[in-house]
């Protein structure tokens, strides 16, 4: 494993948020989890109803409700494992309240919770399977 996914997993473990990944992948379904690529972890089987996404990352646990997501999405692990990285850069779990205020902004801005979200921005939209979206305004004034 390269250096800087060696160094983002020891990090990720002392801010707790690989931890608290894993607990909540055991707590949200049958505990699956292999490992993945560059320092990743991949759980299989979360059922709780939040979040609503069909993939999620906390720490280096990426949280699948069906791992089968993948087949034909090889970009999706890229896109989470940059989120991997935003949480070993912004201490870990405190990353949870910036990242929340702006799926806020961005639901505000264009009704999509993901593309005025500098977080899924820097992920890779297209990555993660999503599509930027106008903003409100734009709409009614017929601008791009």
């Amino acid at each position: 494993m390269r250096a800087k996914y060696r160094l983002r997993q020891v990090v990720n473990i002392v801010n707790l948020s690989t931890p608290l990944g894993l607990l909540l992948a055991r707590a949200g379904g049958h505990g699956v989890v292999r490992r993945g690529p560059d320092g990743l972890l991949l759980a299989d089987g979360y059922r709780l109803p939040l979040p609503v996404a069909p993939a999620f990352t906390l720490g280096n646990v990426i949280v699948f409700r069906d791992l089968r997501l993948l087949e034909g999405r090889p970009r999706l692990l890229a896109h989470e494992g940059r989120h991997a990285t935003q949480y070993s850069w912004c201490l870990g779990v405190v990353m949870l309240l910036p990242y929340l205020a702006c799926v806020m902004a961005s639901f505000a801005l264009c009704g999509d919770w993901a593309s005025y979200n500098p977080f899924e921005r820097l992920a890779g939209l297209e990555d993660g399977g999503y599509r930027k979206r106008r903003l409100r305004g734009a709409r009614f004034r017929g601008a791009r």
